[in-house]
Formats: structure tokens, sequence, C-alpha cells
């Protein structure tokens, strides 16, 4: 059964683990339950900054925030309790290949926490290694039928298509021709590859492109085959702001892009900032704040006048 999204989603997305321990922190190995805690409240600081944007005035019904069981578990239990939207990984962090967080266990996790969204974050190129995609997508094809049979959580589907060595040398190592000129066909192909393979998510969270023809492309194949209720939501990747807005208006202006997840670009700096002791938590709280409220303006803007 497909189910589908249409409406509205803002995402800030904090969901990051690893990049937390070693970019953040600087830690390797193990983590002691001082450094645990630290992770949870540096993530305390961007759930501040979240409910701080929609006191403010983004609207309660599209905003939402992902995160993660491990260093989020309080931040989940109080968001759920005050009725903002919800998502929560199911992949381990830090790996080339789609796994489960939590092995078998997954559907308990999912249960005990019912996020409004279940999230996947997964490297998938079509001319990529063929074993490695077919594991993938079993993995999610299994998810994706247990979302849709416990009418559990909705499914939302991190695509990310990273080149191969053999993609980047027929463009000469160029990233930026990768982009524009590949990557978009591929993220078609994957689309198409895995709902093939009965992989059938609610919204598809996408890298940002930078022409409007690709992104009606993408909305044209998440929503093929009587998926017309599919969303499609844009990622930040970590870019700059600027960048970042770049995609956003592409994005919002094409009927089926519903919203965006952008989550470094609006906390990173404010964190490295306060980890060093330059700033003050209130202003790394009102700062994140700033730059989530910016992009809910920017899309909406654009997409008003769509």
């Amino acid at each position: 059964m497909i189910r589908g999204y249409e409406e509205a989603l803002y995402l800030l997305p904090f969901d990051h683990r690893e990049t937390f321990k070693t970019k953040l922190f600087g830690w390797q190995g193990p983590l002691n339950p001082g450094q645990t805690a630290d992770i949870s409240a540096a993530k305390q600081v961007i759930y501040e900054g979240f409910q701080r944007a929609v006191s403010a005035g983004v609207a309660r019904t599209k905003a939402g925030l992902l995160v993660d069981e491990q260093f989020g578990a309080a931040i989940l239990k109080d968001a759920a309790a005050k009725g903002y939207t919800i998502a929560c990984p199911a992949e381990k962090s830090g790996q080339e290949e789609f796994d489960f967080q939590y092995g078998e266990d997954f559907a308990r996790h999912i249960e005990s926490l019912h996020p409004s969204f279940c999230k996947v974050l997964v490297r998938y190129n079509v001319e990529g290694d063929v074993a490695v995609n077919r594991i993938q997508a079993a993995r999610l094809a299994r998810l994706s039928a247990y979302l849709t049979s416990k009418h559990a959580s909705r499914f939302l589907f991190e695509l990310l298509v990273p080149a191969t060595r053999a993609q980047l040398d027929r463009l000469h190592g160029d990233v930026h021709a990768y982009d524009r000129e590949l990557r978009p066909g591929l993220m078609v192909r994957a689309i198409e590859e895995l709902q093939a393979g009965g992989v059938e998510p609610d919204v598809w969270k996408l890298e940002g492109l930078d022409r409007r023809e690709d992104c009606l492309r993408l909305v044209s194949a998440a929503r093929a085959g009587g998926r017309h209720r599919v969303g499609c939501i844009v990622l930040g990747h970590g870019e700059d702001a600027r960048q970042v807005r770049e995609w956003l208006a592409t994005a919002a202006s094409v009927p089926g892009f519903i919203g965006f997840a952008v989550g470094r670009t609006c906390f990173w700096e404010p964190l490295v900032q306060l980890q060093a002791k330059e700033v003050s938590r209130e202003a790394a709280v009102a700062e994140i704040a700033r730059r989530y409220r910016e992009f809910v303006e920017v899309f909406e803007e654009v997409q008003s006048g769509r």
C-alpha cells in the first residue's frame, strides 16, 4: 500500500552521530558517559533553537525535527509530548552501506518511540556496486513493508548518490559537473530501481538541484505508478547559506516539493562557536532559530508565488 505525505514539512535535522563525536568534539573510540552527556547537551541547544523559531512564528504544523535515539531520547520524548512532528533514524551512523542501527530489534525501537517519520540515509548509485545495492534494497524493502503493514511511522528516505570513480573519471574529476550533469539522472534511476524493489517512501529527502527541470523529473519519478501523494523535500548537505537558499528556491517552485531538511547549515557554526566559548548559549540558540526561520521564509516566499 502506497501512502505518501503532501503537507508542508520543514525539518531541522540533527540526528548526526559520528559527525558530533569526531568533528564537533574530536573524539575517537567508545564514548564514556560524560562524553555521551556532552553530545546530548549540544543537541539540546539545537532543540531549544527549534522551539524558539516556532515561538517566533514558524508554523507548528509545518515544523519538524529529526534527532537520534542514542543522544536525543529525552528530546524525542519531550517533543512528542508537545505535539511536534518528530523523525528518528533507523540506520547505523557513518556507514557506506545501509544497515539497521539496532539490527533485528529495529521494530521494537520504532514502536517504542513511534515517531511521525522513520528515516533512513542511503547511499545508492545505480552504476555502483550491484551486490551492495541489492543487499541495501532488500533491507529497505523489509523496513518499508513493516512500516506499511503495521500502520506505523511514515517512511522518510534520504537518498544520496555519491559519484563512482568511473563517473568522475569521465568528467575529469569535476565534482560540480557530476552534480549538474550526471547526478540528477542517477537520482531518478535510483528512485525507480528502489521502487521496483518494493521500497515505498512517503517522503523522499533529496540532494539539492540547480535546475527546475531536474526537480520536475524527480517529482515525476517519485509519484509515478499511482504514487501521487508522495512528497519530496530538499536537504542542505551542510552547504553554506547562499547555496542552500538557491536549492530551496529551485525546489519550492516545483509542485511536489513540500519542504526541506536543513541541519548543519543552521546549527554547526553556532555550536562550534559555543564550544570555543566565543558566544553564549543564548546567542547560539538565537542564531540557530534565526537561520532555520530564514530557510522557512525563503521556501514559503517562492512557493507562494509559484
